[in-house]
């Protein structure tokens, strides 16, 4: 009986440092699922590889041999020792199998819970497979399933809702702040890795001018380049702090680079119009007394911290809701594949009882003198019988009530009707 099996590794498992020895590129995707397809005891195949885990998805007869198989060939195509990898690997069989893919794929699994890029590389791995001609009925209806359940899980429950990366936390503010962050105008003091990765989220928000300060002027040309911003003058960035909305901080100084009484004065020229700081320095750039004025807002990244560590206790919670629509969907997910060994069985008892009307019947028109007119509704009637005898049968056998004991079920029929002998 076929059986589905996940042989793989992930970050839970695996340093970073062995995962890279095991993955696989997108060229050698193709290459792999080749080859891996050519293996006798793997029926269909599908490769997921990305920085976070390598995961081998089979359809198998043999699920031992399955499993030796792409042991061997992970080692042999990386050229990796089998002992260097055997002991960070996984193995889940059947519902266990199915109901990894579903967490996965919903980001349940993933290093950062709730994480929307899973199910693009998981897609992408699908779209390789179908290519590649690795993917057959099985894969097929479980990936589909798969991506079903994804969105689902996003649609019914909150577990992307909240922000959960320091970047993507501290636009979340903006936008609390401002309603909408488009068309604002943006100033960037410093060059850290954080705060790039903020502006990303900035400029996805359709955010309005970016201008770049920074004490090396050639890099804030360079990151100004970059965002399609105006570089400026270090020295000059308190002037610009009067014309922007949002200014993103990340500076090596050891002191505050603006100060309350040095901001005062501008809070009346920009005429109390609202200025959210995000101060990602450590040391902090921006004096944290500036929040005591009236229409300005500064967040340092123990703020953002906080924030994000209850955003990842709210995704814990909708995670809960999340594995029980998996639960359910591992269940139906089961019934759909065990009915496939019940419809061999079926045509089997079909093809048998025809090939009986097929014996029986030529030996009744060569001894009876019908006239020719007669024969086809003699054949008829014979067709007529076989369905309403397989009727009921056909019933039982893929009846919800038949699903607990189905092989036993199958078992009986085949013996019955000596499909084996």
């Amino acid at each position: 009986m076929s059986e589905i099996v996940v042989i793989g590794l992930n970050h839970k498992t695996a340093p970073v440092e062995l995962r890279e020895c095991i993955a696989f590129s997108e060229d050698e995707t193709a290459i792999a699922l080749e080859a891996l397809k050519k293996e006798p005891n793997i029926r269909e195949v599908l490769l997921l590889s990305t920085c976070n885990r390598v995961e081998v998805l089979m359809v198998t007869d043999e699920q031992a041999a399955a499993v030796a198989s792409a042991k061997q060939f992970i080692a042999r195509f990386n050229q990796v020792p089998t002992a260097k990898f055997e002991a960070s690997l996984y193995v889940h069989r059947g519902d266990d199998a199915v109901r990894h893919i579903f967490r996965v794929a919903a980001s349940l699994d993933s290093m950062i819970l709730g994480e929307p890029q899973i199910l693009g590389q998981i897609k992408e791995a699908y779209r390789k497979a179908t290519l590649e001609k690795t993917s057959g009925v099985v894969l097929n209806r479980l990936l589909h399933r798969t991506f079903f359940v994804a969105k689902r899980i996003r649609t019914e429950t909150g577990i992307g809702d909240h922000a959960v990366s320091i970047s993507y936390a501290a636009i979340e503010l903006g936008r609390k702040i401002f309603g909408s962050l488009e068309n604002r105008q943006v100033l960037l003091v410093g060059a850290g890795e954080m705060a790039e990765l903020a502006v990303e989220h900035l400029i996805r928000n359709r955010v309005g001018d970016i201008a770049v300060a920074n004490r090396t002027f050639e890099r804030a040309v360079e990151l100004a380049d970059r965002f399609g911003g105006g570089a400026i003058k270090f020295e000059e960035f308190i002037h610009a702090v009067a014309d922007v909305d949002i200014i993103i901080s990340s500076t090596g100084s050891s002191d505050f680079i603006l100060t309350r009484d040095q901001l005062k004065g501008l809070m009346r020229k920009r005429r109390n119009r609202p200025l959210f700081f995000i101060d990602i320095a450590v040391p902090r750039d921006i004096d944290p007394e500036i929040n005591r004025l009236a229409n300005t807002y500064v967040y340092d990244i123990d703020d953002l911290k906080g924030i994000i560590e209850e955003n990842i206790e709210d995704r814990q919670r909708e995670a809960v809701k999340g594995e029980r629509i998996i639960d359910e969907a591992v269940i139906k997910f089961r019934q759909w594949f065990e009915s496939l060994e019940v419809i061999p069985t079926i045509k089997a008892i079909r093809s048998k009882l025809e090939a009986i009307a097929e014996t029986e019947l030529k030996k009744t028109l060569q001894s009876e003198s019908l006239p020719p007119a007669a024969h086809d509704t003699v054949r008829r009637m014979a067709q007529a019988m076989i369905n309403k005898i397989l009727h009921d049968p056909t019933d039982v056998l893929k009846s919800d009530g038949c699903q607990k004991g189905q092989s036993a079920y199958l078992d009986v029929a085949r013996k019955l009707f000596r499909l084996d002998d």
